[in-house]
């Protein structure tokens, strides 16, 4: 098997488009979930961070609930969901 240049760099262009959306979800999830609870954003390096944790958070949820999310506006309520119980646990443990 003959790995071309191209195919390499596609690969590795496909990875780099994957984590940029991956990001950008996560900032939008965790600016959403800011609005919802408090009524303000965390600035773009805290929404990216409650965010992306909150999709781990709103996944694991989904799996448990079996619901999935259709496409990229699925994705995005399931991780503002997802953050949302996160800043809710962070605010319990905070009192």
């Amino acid at each position: 098997m003959v790995v071309t240049f191209e195919a390499t760099f596609f690969n590795l262009k496909t990875i780099i488009m994957n984590y940029v959306w991956f990001l950008l979800l996560g900032a939008a999830a965790g600016w959403l979930a800011g609005q919802i609870m408090k009524g303000g954003g965390f600035g773009l390096i805290g929404n990216i961070i409650v965010g992306v944790l909150g999709a781990v958070v709103g996944g694991w949820l989904a799996g448990l609930l079996h619901i999935g999310g259709g496409g990229l506006l699925g994705e995005l309520l399931i991780a503002a969901g997802g953050a949302v119980v996160l800043l809710f646990l962070i605010g319990l443990v905070k009192k």
